[in-house]
């Protein structure tokens, strides 16, 4: 596929679920190869490209909500962060593109420290960067996580992949009558609460100018679509 890539440096922000099983755990290899398919190729078109990636397929705050500190649950869930982020990155390099796992908190045994001009210099030799761990602080999401990389990587958009086509008034799979926006501003996705991303990662997008767009990830070429230009999904911006 000929790309015509509108973005020449992108964040793509993937929840754990994306590429977890039906069951909501572990990895599903055929999701992650389908993810996988559309980096190899906006990679070898020139695109630069960063990944943040969750764990809700491995760990979520709620399992241990009974008997565990809130920091506890929030530093395991950055660590189960680290198993999808080497997992993507085998199933890149088996399909010879080159990639780096750089995580926030230091496991030098299996990834690289995150370093800023490190990060930076990797996606200018043409690697996929991979960023683990979410921010390194308890009490951040791996929302906030990928907002604050986009901006220290002057990313032009944060690609957000959800389960969903895009930004909705309400929940469209409790809601028929549910209305889809082509495009919302930042005010009105705090403001009216629209459950995109956390306030904290929309405001750090706000003060720096990082658009948003929101699309879903299981139809089919999604991401190679968003990052073409196509008018899919809903743009979160001023």
């Amino acid at each position: 596929m000929n790309i015509n890539s509108k973005y020449k440096r992108i964040l793509v922000k993937l929840s754990g679920e994306a590429i977890g099983k039906e069951d909501g755990r572990g990895i599903d290899d055929k999701k992650l190869e389908k993810v996988v398919t559309q980096l190899v190729e906006l990679s070898k078109a020139g695109v630069e490209i960063c990944v943040v990636i969750g764990a809700g397929n491995f760990w979520r705050g709620k399992y241990g909500k009974d008997y565990m500190q809130r920091t506890t649950s929030d530093y395991m869930g950055m660590l189960a962060t680290t198993l999808n982020a080497l997992a993507l990155q085998d199933m890149l390099e088996s399909k010879n593109v080159y990639t780096r796992v750089m995580t926030a908190i230091e496991m030098r045994q299996v990834a690289e420290p995150y370093i800023r001009r490190r990060a930076v210099r990797h996606l200018e030799k043409g690697r996929i960067v991979i960023f683990a761990c979410g921010t390194g602080s308890p009490y951040f999401t791996t929302d906030s996580a990928a907002a604050l990389r986009a901006i220290e990587m002057e990313v032009d958009v944060i690609l957000l992949a959800k389960n969903v086509d895009g930004v909705y008034d309400k929940d469209p799979k409790t809601n028929k009558d549910a209305k889809k926006y082509e495009e919302v501003t930042y005010m009105q996705t705090i403001s009216d609460k629209l459950g995109v991303m956390d306030a904290t990662a929309i405001t750090l997008c706000m003060e720096n100018k990082i658009p948003i767009l929101v699309f879903a990830l299981n139809e089919d070429n999604s991401i190679v679509r968003a990052v073409s230009g196509e008018n899919i999904g809903t743009i979160i911006r001023k």
